[in-house]
């Protein structure tokens, strides 16, 4: 439906992403096979120093970032359901990780292509969201226009970049280069309704083995920003992973704000008239 209201009459259905933290090993394959299938450049390699991670977040040199958190847990029982394994609490309450696959989300109602004044970005026949470098003229309006801080820009020429969920390989029928190369299907693509379905059964899933942290995040079309083409299976609350619990399209008022101007320019076009008479 997006790509059809985009204006492409021969779309198929909306494709996307289902990224099941519960199953991240954090190896850093997608990160890997991201940069060397974009020609994405290296984000400068250095030791962050929040957990074992070196790529910090997000950004114009970096499409996917797997995320490491540490938290300290009561153990087992304790009174959160959470068992041992699966890269839940070890016995004892000792520390226990969350990997996650952090990418752009490819949101149903995106405020950057809202703001963007040159067309350089653009929803595709898949329903996804792209940035076309050599139209993009730096401007930077999107930047700030994200709710998730996805999009940056390059210092070098202040054009900006993010995941186009590969969108040259879906062209050619080929599933995106992160997804190919996750060794335990943690990033999986495919049909959106689909994805979902089974995104859902997961949960029920891991809430049957007493996981009861385990929610979906960004599946709701129903959500500030009608959902999203990248969503998340998450073993905490989101803000955890960095992410906003509440996102919601930034332009939504928008068109509030210009009818309040329109009505404050004739406001004070009528008094200028009435001051001169």
């Amino acid at each position: 439906m997006v790509a059809t209201d985009a204006g492409w009459a021969d779309s198929g259905p909306r494709m996307g992403f289902f990224t099941d933290t519960s199953v991240c090993i954090g190896c850093k394959a997608c990160e890997v096979a991201c940069k060397e299938w974009n020609h994405v450049p290296d984000d400068g390699l250095r030791f962050s120093g929040f957990s074992y991670d070196n790529s910090w977040g997000l950004g114009a040199d970096t499409w996917r970032h797997v995320a490491f958190i540490e938290q300290r847990h009561p153990a087992p029982g304790a009174g959160d359901g959470l068992p041992a394994g699966d890269g839940l609490p070890a016995a004892g309450g000792e520390l226990r990780w969350l990997m996650s696959s952090d990418v752009c989300k490819h949101c149903t109602r995106a405020a950057c292509l809202d703001v963007c004044p040159t067309g350089a970005l653009f929803r595709t026949e898949f329903g996804t969201v792209v940035v076309q470098s050599d139209v993009c003229n730096g401007c930077g309006y999107c930047v700030p226009a994200c709710p998730y801080g996805v999009i940056d820009q390059r210092k070098e020429d202040g054009r900006v970049w993010k995941c186009t969920l590969c969108y040259d390989r879906l062209k050619v029928g080929m599933e995106p280069a992160c997804a190919k190369a996750c060794p335990t299907r943690s990033i999986q693509f495919g049909e959106l309704d689909v994805l979902r379905a089974e995104a859902a059964d997961r949960v029920e899933v891991l809430h049957r083995r007493g996981v009861a942290g385990a929610r979906l995040y960004g599946d709701d079309p129903g959500d500030g920003v009608g959902g999203t083409g990248a969503f998340f299976l998450l073993l905490d609350e989101p803000e955890v992973y960095g992410l906003p619990p509440e996102p919601v399209v930034t332009t939504r008022d928008l068109p509030s704000m210009w009818k309040r101007a329109a009505v404050a320019a004739l406001a004070l076009a009528a008094t200028v008239v009435a001051a001169a008479r």
